[in-house]
């Protein structure tokens, strides 16, 4: 019992803070501050710190999953993995994989930012790459929860 509320608990935090950090902190920042640079930085901080999160709540949830124990069939472990790597995957190609390109264009950009330069439809494909990973990582974050109650 104790397993499955744990499970439980970790999945939410980390669907929680897909949700929160990607559908309100982060619009609310670009919808608020007249320095969209800035509010660029913070988005970045926020999306760097639930990168992290999500790698540590994948490996917790993968330890919770240990074969041997008694409060889940094979079935229920087999579902569940598949959403936790299908989650992690989008971590490690959407902020570790397309991020770095996209923090590259912003450093070459100059002082005016990426938006204002040559760099702007580059940046806007992998932004729009970047969010669609993002979207898909909320829904699996959904279905997790889903699964494991």
């Amino acid at each position: 019992m104790f397993g499955l509320r744990a499970r439980l608990l970790i999945a939410t935090l980390w669907a929680g803070s897909l949700w929160t950090i990607g559908y309100l902190v982060a619009p609310t920042l670009f919808a608020t501050l007249p320095d969209k640079a800035l509010a660029g930085t913070i988005a970045g901080s926020l999306f760097r710190i639930e990168a992290w999160l999500s790698v540590f709540c994948a490996f917790a949830l993968m330890a919770l999953l240990i074969p041997g124990t008694k409060d889940y069939d094979r079935k229920q472990r087999k579902a569940w993995l598949l959403l936790i790597f299908g989650m992690l995957a989008c971590t490690l190609i959407g902020y570790f994989s397309v991020q770095p390109f996209m923090a590259a264009l912003r450093e070459t950009a100059g002082p005016g930012g990426v938006m204002a330069s040559n760099a702007r439809t580059q940046f806007g494909i992998l932004h729009g790459i970047s969010s669609g990973i993002y979207l898909v990582q909320s829904l699996l974050g959904a279905a997790l929860i889903i699964k494991i109650r």
